[in-house]
């Protein structure tokens, strides 16, 4: 995916050469001039770049630059000094420019879809819901951060006497390491609520998607974010991602568990916040009630969407006896008609994984599934005919607990499925493992379902649909539950996670002590009186 590549300051290949027939280090499929403008935007004085290549066809998509961490720092001593002056701008300018960012994503969502599918390799449709995801919660917080984040009155212990309010004061600087799966939706989405509360942000994207990440930076500023306020570096994670934690006055980490659990430590060490969304084994419910034609064209983008690597993507499906072999038959049929490609066009259901080593893992959670006795109903092979790391949509029947894939996050397109009898037995099965980030749930019985949902230990349940309901519902927030990660984006918390909380109260004509005159005895009886009158009253 990557390899470094020691290349002299000035050299071309920071650039792109001009001739690609003739340098190997040239950009086959960008032009060399598009990423020179992107690239520049880091903050990366190594002397190094890192090769990236399209997971499409291998072909040669840019050399990023790479930072020191003396680059992290001087990143972060920039975003500082932006930071006191952003802090001052009043909220409602700030949401000015999110509103602003909301139409230009969309107006250039070609050009951003165009660069997700060169990196990532996602079908169109898929990458289409970066654009889209982002400008929603630009739009969201663009109109709701005066609520938000404005001053707001609370009862003081005296009515009349005190005055109390709480404000909601910027951390600082948030550092955010973003994952390769959404490169431009997840390189923005925290960010955009931390920058509207009024702090300046220090990124570190997945090496392999550097330039969606960059061209996100492009359109901040585009819609009138100080450059300085958002810098962006690029390098090894357990070097560049370090340097970052020991900066930040907050992290935002989207990735692995393994991952998450370190990031949390280092944070707890400096005392410092963090949000971690991390891994998941979600589950889908396909009750004995359930539409399942709507169930089985669910169960498809649950499963199969941006190639099942997405986090919220389903990969345990437990299905009613009573109307399992029905589901099960729609499901395959459906499966096995979709449109495989990995191409830039319109009309792929599923594009292709993003690297060898997902491909690697792909093909062993399948080989050693079936070694031990599950069916494979569809799917299951390697299709390196349409892209070097292609896997078919796979259905997996008969996995049990001795099988990786059981328990284990594939993050990939299979899919396992299990009978159940009883609805009870089927909600314990979908809260076993130690993962709680996303659930779905298919029943024509809406009270019921969200019933069920009560106690599904996760972040985010769906009722007849896959994940894009609660996805696309920017007022409810979205996290995991047990070790799919802590914290929440989107809705309130999304934003004043990025916020210190600070009590200000102001005591009039009285204090809150004994008056000159009087004893400390009388002064006990008077607040012991005025304690028992606001009880009567009704006061909290």
């Amino acid at each position: 995916m990557s390899a470094q590549n020691p290349i002299p300051a000035g050299d071309p290949a920071l650039v792109g050469p001009p001739d690609p027939e003739h340098d190997p280090r040239a950009s086959y499929a960008l032009e060399p001039e598009y990423v020179a403008a992107l690239t520049a935007r880091l903050t990366a004085t190594s002397g190094t770049t890192a090769e990236v290549r399209s997971p499409l066809n291998d072909a040669p998509l840019a050399h990023i630059p790479q930072s020191t961490t003396q680059d992290v720092a001087t990143a972060f001593s920039r975003a500082r000094q932006a930071q006191v002056a952003w802090a001052r701008t009043p909220v409602d300018v700030r949401a000015a420019m999110l509103l602003r960012l909301h139409d230009i994503v969309l107006d250039r969502q070609e050009e951003i879809t165009d660069l997700v599918i060169w990196e990532n390799g996602k079908a169109r449709k898929h990458a289409f819901d970066e654009p889209l995801h982002v400008a929603l919660t630009a739009r969201y917080y663009g109109r709701t951060a005066g609520r938000h984040l404005g001053t707001r009155r609370v009862p003081g212990v005296f009515p009349v006497l005190t005055r109390a309010e709480i404000n909601r004061v910027p951390k600082g600087v948030v550092g955010i390491i973003s994952p390769w799966n959404y490169p431009f939706d997840l390189a923005l989405i925290d960010g955009l609520a931390a920058i509207v509360a009024g702090n300046a942000v220090v990124t570190k994207p997945d090496a392999q998607t550097m330039l969606s990440a960059l061209l996100a930076a492009e359109l901040l500023e585009e819609a009138g974010l100080p450059r300085d306020l958002w810098q962006v570096v690029a390098g090894p994670g357990p070097e560049i991602g370090g340097a970052i934690i020991e900066r930040a006055d907050y992290v935002c980490f989207t990735g692995s568990t393994a991952t998450g659990r370190a990031v949390a430590k280092a944070c707890a060490d400096r005392l410092i916040g963090s949000s971690l969304e991390l891994g998941g084994k979600n589950p889908l419910l396909v009750l004995r009630d359930a539409d399942l034609e709507k169930a089985a064209e669910g169960a498809v983008r649950a499963s199969f969407s941006s190639s099942g690597q997405l986090c919220v993507s389903i990969e345990r499906m437990f299905v009613a006896d009573q109307v399992y072999d029905r589901f099960v038959e729609r499901f395959v049929a459906r499966t096995q008609a979709m449109t495989l490609g990995a191409t830039l066009e319109w009309g792929n259901d599923m594009g292709t994984l993003v690297s060898q080593a997902q491909l690697d893992t792909v093909v062993a959670h399948v080989e050693d599934a079936v070694a031990k006795g599950a069916r494979v109903l569809t799917g299951g092979n390697h299709r390196p005919d349409l892209g070097p790391y292609y896997f078919e949509p796979t259905i997996l029947e008969g996995v049990t607990p001795d099988m990786t894939c059981f328990g284990k996050e594939t993050f990939g397109p299979v899919v396992s499925l299990y009978r159940f009898h009883d609805e009870a037995d089927a909600v314990s099965r979908a809260n076993g493992g130690e993962y709680g980030l996303n659930a779905s749930i298919y029943s024509q019985d809406g009270d019921r379902a969200r019933f069920i949902a009560r106690h599904i230990k996760c972040g985010t349940v769906n009722i007849n649909e896959a994940f894009a309901a609660t996805f696309a519902s920017l007022d409810t927030p979205m996290g995991g539950m047990r070790e799919s990660g802590t914290g929440r984006r989107q809705g309130a918390e999304g934003v004043l996670r990025f916020t210190e909380t600070q009590s200000v109260a102001t005591q009039r004509v009285l204090p809150l002590g004994p008056q000159y005159g009087m004893s400390d005895e009388l002064y006990a009886k008077v607040m012991t009186l005025n304690l028992r009158l606001l009880k009567k009253l009704g006061r909290a």
